[in-house]
């Protein structure tokens, strides 16, 4: 592994590490009512106790609880995520320190392009999806027209 594998490796790993001490935090009162998820929302009420701070409500997010900057967008396998679109794309992209996703856009003919390249030159992909292989439609449409 290159010394910026191993860096990245090492901030991801801080990145967890205070995460862990970070409070989780719930939508006010979900623990109250099962009809509402803990997914965080913004409390908005003009009373409302959370968005007051009040000493015993849950903390709110604010800008104190935010990771550390060097490993924003870092992938959990410490590299880059990078989004492609075709297969020249792929010439950008360096195999050791970024990792690609295809975008949602890309059809299947050319996500398969997009993948075996990928394969050769040796560059991870994060979203591959498992298809059959394409058939050529038009041409056996017209054979069997004949």
């Amino acid at each position: 592994m290159t010394e910026t594998q191993l860096n990245s490796k090492a901030l991801v790993e801080k990145r967890e590490r205070e995460k862990a001490k970070k409070p989780k935090f719930r939508h006010q009162e979900s623990w109250r009512y099962e009809r509402l998820k803990e997914n965080w929302r913004k409390p908005r009420g003009i009373d409302n106790k959370m968005r007051k701070k009040v000493k015993g409500w849950p903390s709110s997010p604010g800008a104190g609880y935010g990771g550390p900057k060097n490993s924003k967008g870092l992938h959990p396998s410490g590299h880059v995520e990078v989004r492609v679109f075709n297969v020249d794309d792929l010439d950008k992209v360096k195999p050791d320190l970024e990792v690609i996703k295809i975008a949602h856009t890309v059809g299947d003919r050319k996500r398969i392009e997009i993948i075996n390249k990928a394969k050769e030159m040796g560059i991870r992909v994060l979203n591959p999806r498992e298809f059959k292989e394409l058939k050529e439609s038009t041409t056996e449409k017209k054979e069997i027209k004949k």
